[in-house]
């Protein structure tokens, strides 16, 4: 693993990362907010969602540095008496969670289907490519909030985990697109260079070129999108929460939290909302700085 991280550092992407004081710190923070998320139940200094630890007479206590603060409470309670600190590590838990799954099945759903395209053309090209243009035709957070409140409305009392189930799908749907047109015009290029001429020549079947040799070359592009792409889906997943059909109740994300928050906002209890919001922020700004570094560094023409 360290002999890994040695030849990483080493290349031309890690010697970029490293004379990137921008990309150094972006990487530090989505490292922490990672890591908080991650092992949430051992960081975290309480369990916010335990309802056998919440007391109604901490309710609405603002952070510990301000008048009528309690140290016990670093950034202040919401309205059900949870840790405001708490809630932010197990919220973007979720978050994170969220985005990433959906970015995970965007790339491959988009890949797929970018690969198909720009492979064999003719109308399996104008099919895939129609349907990118139907689903580009509709706002994304339309579509997902669509997608996200049928599916709280078949399943009402479904479980949490077909709750998260659905509004993953909702975010997929809404971002193969972009990964699929981005694939088809590399595949475009790549299919018509000697390798892969040679490769038809000697008789390997085309799914093995696709897979074995055209999808290493289309792969640059796909890893910045997704990068970037991760930051939108959280953004997404967090919308969705604000308006009521993202994450359950049960288990509020960021959205949850900033909307729980609104409610109190200008009551003076500012806390409740804004750190949830800065949290939120945060991530998504941490995401995008390390999603234009990798663009630059994997940029040739950069170097």
């Amino acid at each position: 693993m360290i002999a890994f991280v040695r030849r990483w550092l080493d290349s031309d992407v890690g010697h970029s990362f490293r004379t990137s004081p921008t990309a150094m710190v972006a990487a530090a923070i989505a490292f922490v907010c990672l890591f908080c998320a991650v092992f949430a139940p051992w960081v975290a200094p309480h369990n916010p969602f335990d309802l056998a630890t919440l007391e109604l007479s901490n309710a609405r206590l603002p952070p510990a540095w301000s008048e009528g603060g309690v140290s016990q409470f670093l950034l202040g309670t919401d309205d059900q008496g949870r840790d405001i600190l708490s809630a932010l590590i197990y919220g973007a838990r979720i978050s994170l969670a969220v985005g990433l799954a959906s970015v995970v099945l965007s790339v491959v759903i988009g890949v797929a289907f970018g690969l198909l395209a720009g492979f064999l053309g003719g109308w399996v090209d104008a099919f895939l490519m129609r349907l990118c243009d139907v689903m580009l035709s509709f706002p994304a957070i339309l579509v997902a909030l669509l997608i996200a409140g049928v599916g709280r409305a078949l399943f009402p009392d479904a479980h949490d985990s077909l709750a998260f189930g659905v509004l993953i799908l909702s975010i997929t749907l809404t971002g193969w697109v972009q990964y699929a047109r981005t694939v088809r015009g590399s595949t475009m290029v790549e299919r018509n260079k000697e390798y892969v001429q040679a490769a038809r020549v000697t008789g390997v079947a085309p799914l093995r070129i696709m897979r074995r040799h055209v999808l290493p070359n289309v792969m640059g592009p796909v890893l910045v999108l997704a990068t970037i792409q991760v930051a939108t889906a959280i953004i997404t997943e967090a919308t969705l929460s604000f308006l009521g059909v993202g994450a359950p109740p049960t288990s509020p994300s960021l959205g949850t939290l900033i909307r729980v928050g609104n409610d109190y906002l200008f009551s003076g209890e500012w806390w409740i909302t804004i750190f949830p919001g800065a949290m939120l922020v945060l991530i998504a700004l941490s995401v995008n700085l390390l999603g234009d570094w990798l663009r630059d560094a994997l940029n040739p023409r950069l170097r």
